[in-house]
Order: C-alpha cells, then sequence, then structure tokens
C-alpha cells in the first residue's frame, strides 16, 4: 500500500520544530490557521504568531516589517490568497528590497477539489517566477517538504513553496538529500525526459513504469525548484534523450513548461511536450478532477509517445 502524506500538515510540524531550534522564526497567518497548520506553531509560540484576518495584503506589509527588524518571517495562507491578491505588496514590499520573508501556500492547484474554481490556484507559480530575488519551490512530497522548508529557513532571502491539500504518495525516503536549485533525477532512460514537479512527480514515475512495459525507457527529473532552475539537467536530459515533456499541475503558460522550454530553446532545441493544465477546473473529487483534465500517468505516457515521434 502506498504511503501517504498531506504536505500542509508535514509543512506545520516542520515548522513547529524550527521554532524551537530558532527564537528569530515568526510566522504570519491569514485566519486559515488550522488548515495550513500554522497553528501548531501558534498554540506553543502565541507571541511569536500574528494572525492578520482575511487581509492577505496587510499579511504581506506586516511580514516585510517584520523582516526588516531582522526576523525570519513566514506566512502562510491558501495559494490563491498568497499570490494573486497581495501580488503588489509582495512585489514592492517583499521582492524589490529581496527581504528575509518565506511565502508558505497550500491547497494550491485543482486539488483543492470541493473548494471549487474560485479557490484553484493554478496561476501562482507564473506570478511567483516572474519576481527576481524570489526561489520558487514546489515539493513532490512530505519528506521533500520538511527539506524545502528546513533550507529556506537557513538561507536568507524571499521564498514561495507550493503545498497540496489532499493527502499525496510519498516517493522519497526520511534521508533524502535536498539541495536549492538542483534537480533530482530519479530515473534514466535514453528515448525521452518527463520532468515534473509537486504531485505530478509520483505520476510521471507511474507514466515511466507503464511504458517500460511497452518497450519506451524514459528519464525521469523532479525539477522542485522552478527558480533558480536546474539549467544544467535540463540541457543535458535534452542532448541524452532528444525529447522532453513536463508535467505540473499549474497552467500551460508561465509554469514548469515555460521554464523548460525557454532553456531548451536557448541551448538546445528538441521537442517538448506539455502535460498542465488549458483551462479553469471546477468544484469536485481532487482524483476525478485530475483524470478530467488530463493531469495522470496515461496523459503523460501519450505525451512521451509524440514527443519520441517528433524526434
Amino acid at each position: 500500500m502506498t504511503t501517504t502524506a498531506a504536505t500542509r500538515e508535514v509543512y506545520g510540524q516542520t515548522l513547529l520544530k524550527l521554532g524551537n531550534d530558532n527564537r528569530d522564526i515568526v510566522v504570519v497567518g491569514g485566519d486559515l490557521n488550522k488548515s495550513t497548520f500554522i497553528h501548531l506553531f501558534a498554540q506553543e509560540f502565541p507571541d511569536r504568531f500574528f494572525d492578520m484576518g482575511p487581509a492577505e495584503q496587510n499579511m504581506m506589509s506586516v511580514s516585510a516589517g517584520l523582516a526588516n527588524a531582522g526576523k525570519t518571517v513566514f506566512a502562510s495562507t491558501f495559494a490563491v490568497f498568497g499570490s494573486g491578491r497581495p501580488y503588489d505588496q509582495i512585489r514592492l514590499g517583499i521582492s524589490q528590497p529581496n527581504l528575509n520573508v518565506k511565502i508558505v501556500v497550500t491547497h494550491a492547484g485543482i486539488m483543492t477539489g470541493d473548494d471549487g474554481m474560485s479557490a484553484q490556484s493554478i496561476e501562482d507559480l507564473s506570478l511567483m517566477c516572474a519576481l527576481p530575488n524570489f526561489t520558487v519551490i514546489v515539493p513532490a512530497d512530505g519528506p521533500e517538504t520538511v527539506k524545502a522548508v528546513v533550507a529556506a529557513a537557513n538561507t536568507k532571502g524571499p521564498f514561495y513553496i507550493r503545498l497540496s491539500r489532499a493527502a499525496t504518495p510519498v516517493i522519497h525516503e526520511e534521508n533524502y538529500s535536498f539541495e536549492i536549485g538542483k534537480a533530482e533525477i530519479i530515473r534514466s532512460g535514453p528515448q525521452a525526459t518527463i520532468i515534473a514537479c509537486g504531485i505530478m512527480v509520483d505520476a510521471a514515475l507511474m507514466a515511466a513504469d507503464k511504458l517500460s512495459t511497452e518497450g519506451i525507457n524514459c528519464s525521469v527529473i523532479n525539477m522542485a525548484t522552478l527558480q533558480p532552475v536546474d539549467k544544467e539537467a535540463i540541457i543535458t536530459a535534452a542532448k541524452n534523450t532528444g525529447a522532453i515533456i513536463t508535467a505540473e499541475e499549474h497552467l500551460h503558460h508561465g509554469g514548469l513548461n515555460s521554464i523548460v522550454a525557454q532553456v531548451v530553446g536557448e541551448n538546445y532545441p528538441v521537442p517538448i511536450e506539455a502535460v498542465s493544465l488549458t483551462r479553469y477546473a471546477e468544484s469536485g473529487d481532487p482524483k476525478l478532477l485530475l483524470e478530467k483534465y488530463g493531469l495522470t500517468p496515461d496523459s503523460i505516457a501519450k505525451a512521451v509517445k509524440v514527443a519520441i515521434e517528433r524526434k
């Protein structure tokens, strides 16, 4: 049976441990503290926790002020509220002065399910990757979430870490070694490379397993860090396999596919196919939504075959 874990819960537990080790860590919430699991920190360190209520612009401005005072700030809410709504405050107050604010959002993508279209943040990566100074990370599972949050706490500068609502498969061991800006080559194969992030990494591995039974052997890369992206890994994949497929729970434009395509186009052009969203989704069971909108192992396998045909 596949082990699963909710990355948002893993985040809350990790933040609590970090709070014990570093008294300069403060947390700013936006009225969704139990859902993002930062309430664990609030219960243990009430004097270092600030709830701004449903006022995300204020939340980001307060976070900037605390960072200016020398604190390491974690600001958390849902992805749809932590990127688009306070974007001006993030751009002017955090990105431009390069402040030590870690924006960790949950309920990203269409995995919000029953929360519906308005709560499904599928544009956030394009917004955040457009900001200079920001490190943007999309962990694949619980263990990688732990490593990413710890790395953010120990690295100066602004971060955007994107987490999910639902429990997702665990693909890493607890001793997994994570490095900011470094891709993880999970599987090697000569015919094509699947580059995925977040929940789509597990789907990519499942697709590679399926394809191997048909005699098609693919590499699988976990591109957890979208900014700064591992250009060397992308170029090497293009040279070694001659075809690339990207998989992400995000709109086609501005996210992983756009980043990979830019690197490939500028350095070593090869066929690229994308498994991503092209329109807004709807309210529904997360698994059924993934199937309806083509974010599945079967969709990835089909894209691999198309890319190979284009060589």
